[in-house]
């Protein structure tokens, strides 16, 4: 087990920015890196930052290969709410990218084995990910990697917890039936080059707390990451702190 590097931030915005600045600087020393962004709330601030660094002619995703974390399956008439149109909304319709260079599951499709090939001979193709951006939801999954997933995982189908189902409703404006989902294995994850973890606020202390004092366990997808040779934690005061008055959590 490897110890996690980790930088406490004052607040949500200068963790946002420190975030991008990382990124900038891993796309800088190799333009045409493999990328890997997630769709979630947390990852919003550091898009906004990586935006600004594009328009300010920092930074050109140009040659970027960028593979997809996750997706919802069977959204149906949704499907304009899934995790790829999120990404858009917030990263790609403001950035310089190639359409080839991306690679993302198609939540949609009557195959979705066929998917999980295709990603995975993406990576293997363009590899190994040279970073990974996550967030982690609040029963400790990583992409949709739910509790119990395994860790030799490659792209595979998931079905999803309770948890997830229900927060998950957040980035839909209105109830849908969230049921299924595709992701990136925990075996991909690990083999990234580098990862960086973003945890912030109250709600995220919980998780914290419970990653610094658990064991590795399947139960708790997210602690995989204490075993990873490159791993950075990134967290705000709120998110550092708030574990202080937490207890009991590891189980």
């Amino acid at each position: 087990m490897h110890t996690i590097g980790k930088i406490i931030f004052d607040d949500y915005q200068e963790l946002s920015a420190e975030t991008a600045a990382l990124i900038a600087g891993i796309i800088l020393e190799k333009p045409d890196a493999l990328l890997c962004f997630p769709a979630g709330e947390t990852s919003i601030g550091t898009f906004n930052h990586l935006i600004d660094l594009y328009k300010r002619g920092k930074i050109s995703f140009s040659r970027c290969r960028i593979v997809g974390l996750d997706e919802w399956l069977n959204l149906g008439e949704r499907r304009n709410e899934n995790c790829f149109s999120f990404l858009k909304k917030h990263l790609f319709d403001h950035i310089d990218y190639s359409s080839e260079n991306l690679c993302f599951f198609d939540g949609e499709t009557a195959d979705p084995e066929k998917e999980c090939l295709k990603t995975d001979s993406f990576i293997r193709k363009n590899g190994p990910i040279d970073l990974v951006l996550l967030g982690v939801g609040m029963n400790g999954h990583l992409g949709l990697n739910e509790p119990g997933s395994s860790f030799d995982s490659y792209s595979h189908i998931v079905e999803l917890d309770e948890v997830t189902r229900e927060i998950g409703q957040k980035y839909f404006q209105g109830d849908v039936g969230l049921s299924a989902g595709i992701t990136l294995g925990l075996k991909s994850i690990m083999e990234a080059r580098s990862v960086i973890l973003q945890l912030n606020g109250i709600r995220k202390a919980q998780i914290y707390e419970r990653l610094i004092s658990c064991e590795i366990t399947p139960d708790f997808p997210v602690s995989i990451l204490k075993s990873h040779p490159n791993i950075l934690l990134l967290l705000d005061r709120e998110a550092a702190n708030g574990h202080k008055r937490l207890k009991g959590m590891c189980r």
